[in-house]
C-alpha cells in the first residue's frame, strides 16, 4: 500500500510500504478514506524528529470502512464505518473506565514513561503506523473507534480522530459557561475549532493570531479576534482593557511548544534537531525546553482565580515557569491528549442536525495522498491560506 513516511527533519515521502494485517485477535484492518494533517504532526516534522525513525508511518486522523476484523472483535463487523481516535485504548482497565483513554493501562508506554499508545507518533507513543495510508491496523478495535453512519463525505465526521474532542475538551478544561469570557491563544485547527465551540455554548471568545487567513476564518464566524503584529506592546493590556481591567475568565494556550517568541529556547530546539538522534533524545527527555512564549501570555491574560487550559503539545522538561504569579493569581491549570471516546457522545449530535461547528466547510485543502510532502510543507510555512488538509488515498495508486 501507499503510506506518508517520516524520512527527516522536514521531509516527508509517500512510499510503498507493507500492507497492515491482523496481528492480534483484537485487531481490525480499516480502508481509509479520509485522513488528515494534525498541528502536531509538524513537531515530529520539525522538533521532535529525534524520536522518529526513517519508514515510520504518520498520521493519527483517519476516517474509513472496516475490511477484516480480528476473531475477538465483538463490536464491528466487515463493512462498519469508523473514525479511529488517535489513541489506542482497550477500554476495560481503570483509566478507561474513569474516561482517561489518554492513560490506558493496557497501551501505555512505560519504556517512555508516556500515556496511551498513539497512531503515527514516534517512539514516545509507541511507533504504531499511523493512518496517512490506504490501510490501517487498529489494535484494541473495540474500544479504538467511533461507528459513524455511512454518507457521501466524510469530513461531518473526520474531525471526530482528534480537532472536535481536542478542541471540546480544552473548552470543557477552561470551565467557562455562558456568559464567560475566554481568549484562545491561536487559531490553528484546534484553536478555530474551540473558539467555535465556546461561541456554540454562549461564551464570549477573543481568538488571537498573527495569520491574516485564520484571523479571517474565526472573524467569519462572528467571534472577536486580535492580530498579533498589530499589538503594540502587551497582548494583556489589550485584552484586560476589553474586560473592565480584569483579563479573560479562562484562557486556551492552542499554540504550545513551538510558539512566536523566546528566541532561547527556538535555538536550543534547532541545535537538537543537528545532533544525533540518540544524543538529540538525551537532551530532550533531561534538558528539552519549550517556546513558552504563549504560555507565559495565557498566565498575563487569565483573570485572578481564572483557568488556564493547554492544548498546545508541550515537550520539554525543564522549563521554567513564574510560580510566583501562577500562585499569587491563584490560576487553575488543566491540560493533556484529549480523551477522545470520552467526549465523542456529547459531540455527536451536533453532528447529526445541521452543521453548527461549520465541519463540512473546515478544511482549507483536499489533496491526494500523493501530495502529502507538499501539503507538510505549506501547513508549516502557513502558506496557501492551509488552516486544515485533508488527505484522499482513494484512487491512489498502489505502485508509484
Amino acid at each position: 500500500m501507499r503510506a506518508v513516511t517520516w524520512q527527516g527533519r522536514r521531509n516527508v515521502a509517500v512510499e510503498n510500504v507493507p500492507d497492515p494485517r491482523i496481528e492480534q485477535p483484537t485487531d481490525a484492518i480499516v480502508e481509509v478514506t479520509s485522513t488528515a494533517i494534525c498541528g502536531s504532526d509538524l513537531h515530529l516534522y520539525e522538533v521532535l524528529g529525534a524520536y522518529m525513525s526513517p519508514g515510520d508511518v504518520l498520521g493519527h486522523e483517519p476516517i474509513g470502512v472496516v475490511v477484516e476484523t480480528g476473531p475477538q472483535v465483538t463490536t464491528l463487523a466487515v463493512g462498519d464505518r469508523v473514525v479511529v481516535p488517535f489513541q489506542i485504548s482497550c477500554g476495560d482497565c481503570a483509566m478507561c473506565a474513569t474516561g482517561l483513554p489518554t492513560q490506558c493501562e493496557t497501551t501505555q508506554v512505560r519504556e517512555q514513561g508516556s500515556g496511551a499508545a498513539l497512531f503515527g507518533y514516534s517512539k514516545l507513543y509507541g511507533q504504531v503506523p499511523g493512518g496517512q495510508a490506504q490501510y490501517l491496523r487498529v489494535p484494541h478495535a473495540d474500544a479504538t473507534h467511533i461507528k459513524v453512519p455511512h454518507g457521501p463525505d466524510d469530513t461531518r465526521f473526520l474531525y471526530l480522530s482528534d480537532v472536535l474532542p481536542t478542541a471540546w475538551q480544552a473548552v470543557e478544561y477552561a470551565g467557562v459557561a455562558a456568559g464567560d469570557s475566554l481568549t484562545v491563544l491561536g487559531l490553528g485547527p484546534i484553536g478555530d475549532m474551540a473558539c467555535r465551540v465556546a461561541a456554540h455554548r454562549g461564551v464570549r471568545v477573543i481568538g488571537v493570531d498573527r495569520v491574516p487567513e485564520r484571523l479571517a476564518r474565526v472573524a467569519g464566524r462572528g467571534i472577536e479576534v486580535i492580530d498579533m503584529e498589530r499589538v503594540p506592546d502587551s497582548l494583556g493590556d489589550v485584552i484586560r482593557d476589553r474586560t473592565d481591567g480584569r483579563g479573560t475568565d479562562a484562557v486556551i494556550d492552542a499554540v504550545g511548544m513551538e510558539a512566536h517568541g523566546s528566541p532561547a529556547a527556538s535555538l536550543a530546539q534547532r541545535a537538537a534537531a543537528f545532533v544525533p538522534d540518540a544524543v538529540a533524545q538525551k537532551m530532550m527527555d533531561t534538558a528539552g525546553i519549550d517556546r513558552l512564549a504563549a504560555l507565559r501570555s495565557a498566565i498575563d491574560i487569565v483573570r485572578r482565580g481564572g483557568t488556564i487550559s493547554l492544548v498546545g503539545v508541550y515537550g520539554g522538561m525543564v522549563d521554567p515557569l513564574p510560580m510566583r504569579v501562577l500562585f499569587d493569581k491563584q490560576i487553575q491549570l488543566r491540560m493533556g491528549q484529549a480523551n477522545v471516546t470520552r467526549w465523542a457522545p456529547d459531540i455527536l449530535p451536533l453532528l447529526a442536525d445541521g452543521d453548527p461547528l461549520g465541519v463540512e466547510s473546515f478544511a482549507t485543502h483536499r489533496l491526494p495522498l500523493s501530495a502529502a510532502p507538499d501539503a507538510y510543507r505549506m501547513f508549516q510555512q502557513k502558506s496557501d491560506g492551509a488552516v486544515k488538509i485533508v488527505l484522499d488515498p482513494v484512487g491512489t495508486p498502489v505502485v508509484a
